[in-house]
């Protein structure tokens, strides 16, 4: 049989109805552990001479079902579901740098990720360089030193909707041994697939687009399989044995899956941030209907970014879509799909009038998720983005009057009127 299209997958890939007596839908495995045959059967699979189950913080059928069919979306070779998008960033990064050293990360990327980056990875000894040469490879390779362990970007950037060339910065990064991490969470393998951009490692956040319902808690990390990058000499934690293991090291045990084997061994073994079957079952049911979600908020998106371009009561947006979008070639070139559902505004008022706003709309959610079947809006400098300090709020280039959209599913024109008459309740209209 040919390979199967991108919205078969998202039905089909990663589940077998004959491995669980016919069922259609992957049946939610509501347990914490699972039986031995025997003593060796216990001993095989603590040594992974087995593949199987022992217990469900490091592993799970139906959590497996989740990540296998994301994996088949992004095409990629590994994978493991996590408890959150936090935990899928922290655990990459540190299974990257746990020796120390330098990540070098985009300053257009989530708030929180910001924090962890000012606040956690310090204290863990992970030095994390927040630089713009993201936007320009030939002065990200400048600073690409012995002690860089990986450069970490968004595809779309939230809140600016910044679109980076992950291929340049792959070609770059690769000449220099260092594998690039991408967060994909705002464009989904829907719009935007990284690895076929050279990307080495995909996260997500799962609790937004990816399974688009704002009902879990969910992340994920992916590797394109190609552990060539990772040299004994910067990366001497793969190769290292390890007590549980028999003495051998994650690369003895997994040649070809030592970065998620030693992620999942180490960090989602011991710090713990599990998914739950039930989340990850919510999550499988969400992902079938991913291709039509992100396609008609990608649509209500552009609608909205007509409708604000042409507003006395905005001074500019940021959308993929938008007529003055600063990264309109790399748009058409990588994102045949659109550019997704998330926009931002800047509000032409006082921050008194811009609280007025917010107050007075009606049919938008007024919170911090994305990606969800609603419609969403907030003010990302006062929320989402608020751990950052004047000099990141520049080097973001996240305004003071942003506010952010995150399109539903509703229809577009009840949205705008919407939009209107909260305008014209704050007074800019």
């Amino acid at each position: 049989m040919a390979e199967l299209k991108f919205d078969t997958r998202k039905i089909r890939a990663g589940y077998e109805p004959s491995d669980n007596n016919q069922a259609v839908s992957p049946p939610i495995y509501q347990t914490a552990s699972y039986d031995f045959r025997d003593t060796q059967h216990a001993q095989n699979l603590f040594t992974y001479k087995e593949a199987g189950y022992l217990y469900t913080r490091v592993g799970n059928p139906t959590v497996t079902y989740f990540a296998e069919r994301v994996k088949a979306l992004d095409g990629a070779k590994n994978v493991v579901a996590v408890g959150s998008g936090m935990a899928a960033i922290s655990y990459t990064l540190l299974n990257l740098a746990a020796k120390g050293g330098t990540i070098l990360a985009s300053p257009y990327v989530y708030g929180g990720t910001i924090d962890a980056f000012d606040r956690l990875f310090p204290e863990l000894g992970v030095n994390i360089k927040i630089t713009d040469a993201v936007l320009d490879p030939e002065k990200l390779e400048a600073e690409l030193t012995d002690d860089v362990k990986a450069v970490y970007v968004e595809s779309i950037s939230n809140p600016n909707a910044y679109l980076l060339d992950i291929d340049a910065i792959s070609e770059v990064a690769h000449k220099h041994g260092v594998p690039v991490v991408v967060d994909n969470t705002l464009a989904t393998p829907y719009l935007y697939r990284p690895f076929e951009h050279g990307a080495d490692i995909v996260v997500y956040s799962a609790t937004k687009s990816l399974t688009g319902h704002g009902n879990i808690i969910a992340g994920l990390i992916l590797d394109n399989g190609d552990m060539s990058l990772y040299t004994k000499e910067r990366y001497p934690q793969f190769f290292e044995p390890i007590v549980m293991l028999g003495g051998k090291s994650p690369a003895d045990i997994f040649p070809d899956n030592y970065f998620i084997f030693r992620a999942t061994l180490v960090y989602l073994n011991l710090l713990g941030a599990a998914l739950s079957p039930q989340d990850a079952y919510l999550g499988i049911i969400g992902l079938e209907t991913l291709s039509e979600r992100v396609a008609k908020q990608t649509k209500n998106a552009e609608k909205l970014v007509k409708y604000l371009e042409n507003s006395p009561a905005v001074e500019w947006v940021r959308h993929p879509s938008a007529e003055n979008y600063k990264f309109k070639a790399l748009a058409e070139k990588h994102l045949p799909n659109g550019g997704g559902g998330v926009l931002s505004f800047g509000i032409k008022g006082t921050a008194e009038q811009e609280a007025e706003f917010l107050n007075n709309i009606k049919l938008f959610h007024y919170h911090v998720n994305l990606g969800d079947a609603r419609s969403l809006i907030v003010d990302s400098p006062n929320t989402t983005h608020s751990e950052l300090n004047d000099e990141e709020f520049v080097l973001a280039d996240i305004p003071k009057n942003l506010i952010r959209i995150s399109a539903g599913l509703e229809d577009a024109e009840d949205l705008i009127a919407d939009l209107e008459q909260a305008f014209k309740a704050a007074g800019l209209l």
